[in-house]
């Protein structure tokens, strides 16, 4: 393991996610996840994250549509959070799951609007 990425993923996971988000999920590290977690920061928050060749509010916007077009539930929730964080008004996310409804399907964007007002109604307090 690179120390040294493993650190900054680290650092821009929970830039990203938030630190609380990200320290809850590694409270439940054990011997059997260990290894993915690291792989987890070290690469994909690291690694690809941590260029500096597309901003985050771009890479954001990118996972929000292929988490949603996955239908990864939890992570598009997460990662939703983490757009409006890195600037994503949602006016755009309304547009980015506008196009996920048309490249991905509709039952993938039914559930991404759904949750997307549940997110914007837990941030604003009405949940």
């Amino acid at each position: 393991m690179d120390k040294k990425m493993h650190d900054k993923g680290l650092e821009v996971r929970k830039a990203v996610l938030g630190e609380a988000y990200v320290n809850n999920a590694l409270k439940n590290v054990d011997d059997f996840n260990r290894p993915f977690q690291e792989m987890l920061n070290e690469y994909c928050w690291g690694t690809v994250w941590g260029r500096e060749e597309l901003p985050r509010k771009t890479r954001s916007m990118l996972n929000i549509a292929m988490i949603a077009i996955l239908n990864r539930q939890h992570e598009f929730r997460a990662h939703l959070k983490g757009a409006l964080t890195n600037g994503v008004s949602r006016e755009e996310i309304r547009e980015i799951l506008m196009q996920v409804a048309i490249y991905g399907g509709m039952p993938a964007a039914v559930d991404s609007f759904r949750i997307a007002r549940e997110v914007f109604a837990e941030i604003d307090g009405k949940a």
